[in-house]
C-alpha cells in the first residue's frame, strides 16, 4: 500500500550524500520487508496438503496477517513521527524476524497463525514509517527536486515488493529442498541485513523536546467533503478486495479449479496482479486524478470480467489477464484513494483522515476473503469466485456513479488535483 507522509514535516538536513544512499537503502528494506509478508501465499497449498486446511482455514490465516496490520497502525503507525524513523523499523523488522524463526519451526496450523500475526504487526510499522523515511530521505537528498522519484520508488517498492514475494518464494518452493523452510531462511539472512541498513541511514526525525503523550491513532472521517470521503474509502476497500482474493484463495484456486498446481505459477499469479498495480501507479503521473479514478475503476471492472471468463471457462490465460487488470485498476484505485484524502482533510487531521482509509481498505483485504472461504463451504470454488466479481462490480459501478456527484472539497482541488500519493 502507498500512504503519504505526515503532516507534520520533520526537521532534516539537505544536500547530504548519506541522505541519497539511505534513500535506496531503505527502498530495499522496505521492498524486502513486504516480500518477506507475502512468502507464505503462493505456499499455502503445501500447508493445505499437509496439515489437511480447508479454503476457509487458509482465508483465516490471512485474515489473522491483516488484523495484526490493522492493530500496528493504530497503536503504532504514528509514533515515529516523534521517535524517529530509525526506531521503529529495526524493532519492527526484528518482529518480521521472529515470524520467519516462527515458520521454521513451528509450521502446523497454530504456529502459522502466530506467526502471521506477528508479521501484519511488523508490516503495519513499517508500511508508514518506510514511506515517510523515504519522503524525507529524498528531500534531503534533492531538496529542490519534485516528488517523482519518491512516488516511483515507494510503489515499487511496496506493491512491487509484494509481488516480488509471492515469485521469489514458489521459486524456491519449485526448485529447492524444504519448499517450507528454504525460503524463509533465505528472508531471515535478507531481514538481518536490512537491519544493518536502517542503522547505517541517517535519521530524518528531530525528537521533540518534549515528547507527546501517547494515545492509539484516531480514526475519524476527518474531512469536508464526506461523499467525496466515501467514495474514496470505497474504491480503496475495492481495490483491496482483488489484492485480498490473489493473496488468499487464488493460489489454492489454480491448483485446484483449474488443475495448475505448480509452486512457481502460484507465485507468479500473485507477482501479475501486484507487478501491475506498482506498475500503473508508477505509470500514471501524467494522468489528472479524477481520470485515474475513473481509469482504476474501467480497469479493474474489466479485469473481473475477464477474470470470471477465465474461472467459468477454466481458462488460466484469461485468468492470469484479468488478474493483471484488475491489479492494474486496484493500484489506480488505492493511489488516488489516498491523494483525495489527503488533499481534502485539513494537515491538523490528515494523519487520522488516512488512518481511517486504510483501516476501510483492510477491511476490503479481510471482509471478501473471509466471506469467500465461508462460502466455498456451501458453493463450488468457481461459483463463490463469481459470485465475488460480481459483487465487486455493482460496488465499482455504485461507486462510479457517487464519484460524478459534485462536491465543496472536490471542486475546490479540481484544478490542482490531490497531493499524490
Amino acid at each position: 500500500m502507498t500512504v503519504t507522509a505526515p503532516s507534520q514535516s520533520p526537521q532534516v538536513r539537505q544536500g547530504s550524500a548519506r541522505h541519497g544512499t539511505g534513500f535506496w537503502l531503505i527502498a530495499a528494506v522496505f521492498a524486502i520487508s513486504m516480500a518477506f509478508s507475502a512468502v507464505p501465499t503462493p505456499l499455502y497449498p503445501l500447508y493445505q496438503q499437509q496439515d489437511g486446511f480447508s479454503p476457509f482455514t487458509v482465508t483465516v490465516v490471512f485474515a489473522v496477517y491483516a488484523v495484526g496490520v490493522v492493530t500496528s497502525l493504530l497503536l503504532a503507525g504514528h509514533v515515529s513521527d516523534w521517535v524517529g524513523r530509525k526506531r521503529v523499523l529495526l524493532p519492527a523488522l526484528a518482529l518480521e524476524a521472529v515470524a520467519a524463526v516462527l515458520f521454521l519451526l513451528w509450521p502446523a496450523l497454530p504456529g502459522l497463525l502466530i506467526a502471521r500475526f506477528v508479521t501484519g504487526l511488523g508490516v503495519g510499522m513499517i508500511t508508514a514509517t518506510a514511506t515517510a523515511y523515504l519522503l524525507e530521505l529524498h528531500v534531503a537528498h534533492r531538496p529542490h527536486a519534485g516528488r517523482g522519484r519518491f512516488e516511483l520508488i515507494s510503489a515499487a517498492a511496496n506493491l512491487g515488493g509484494l509481488g516480488t514475494g509471492t515469485l521469489v518464494a514458489g521459486a524456491l518452493a519449485q526448485f529447492v529442498d524444504a519448499p517450507l523452510r528454504t525460503p524463509y531462511l533465505v528472508f531471515l539472512v535478507l531481514l538481518a541485513l536490512s537491519a544493518v541498513a536502517v542503522a547505517a541511514t541517517p535519521e530524518t526525525v528531530v525528537a521533540p523536546a518534549v515528547a507527546p503523550r501517547y494515545r492509539p491513532q484516531r480514526i475519524r472521517v476527518a474531512a469536508a467533503d464526506r461523499l467525496g470521503y466515501a467514495v474514496a474509502a470505497a474504491g480503496a476497500f475495492a481495490g483491496f478486495a482483488v489484492f485480498g482474493l490473489f493473496t488468499s484463495l487464488a493460489p489454492s484456486f489454480v491448483a485446484g479449479s483449474l488443475h495448475h498446481p505448480g509452486r512457481l505459477l502460484a507465485g507468479v499469479v500473485v507477482f501479475l496482479v501486484f507487478g501491475a498495480a506498482a506498475a500503473t501507479q508508477a505509470g500514471s503521473t501524467l494522468l489528472s486524478p479524477a481520470h485515474r479514478f475513473t481509469a482504476g475503476l474501467a480497469a479493474e471492472a474489466a479485469g473481473l470480467v475477464v477474470l470470471g471468463a477465465g474461472m467459468h471457462l477454466s481458462s488460466l490465460a484469461l485468468f492470469l489477464l484479468g488478474g493483471a487488470v484488475a491489479g492494474g485498476g486496484a493500484g489506480l484505485l488505492f493511489k488516488s484513494a489516498v491523494g483525495a484524502v489527503a488533499a481534502m482533510a485539513e494537515p491538523a487531521v490528515r494523519g487520522e483522515a488516512l488512518a481511517g482509509l486504510f483501516l476501510i481498505a483492510y477491511l476490503g483485504l479481510i471482509g471478501p476473503a473471509l466471506g469467500l472461504g465461508i462460502a466455498t463451504h456451501f458453493l463450488p470454488a468457481t461459483t463463490a469466485m463469481l459470485w465475488f466479481s460480481g459483487v465487486l462490480l455493482v460496488l465499482l459501478g455504485v461507486t462510479a456513479v457517487s464519484s460524478r456527484v459534485p462536491g465543496p472539497a472536490r471542486r475546490k482541488a479540481a484544478p490542482e488535483g490531490p497531493a499524490q500519493a
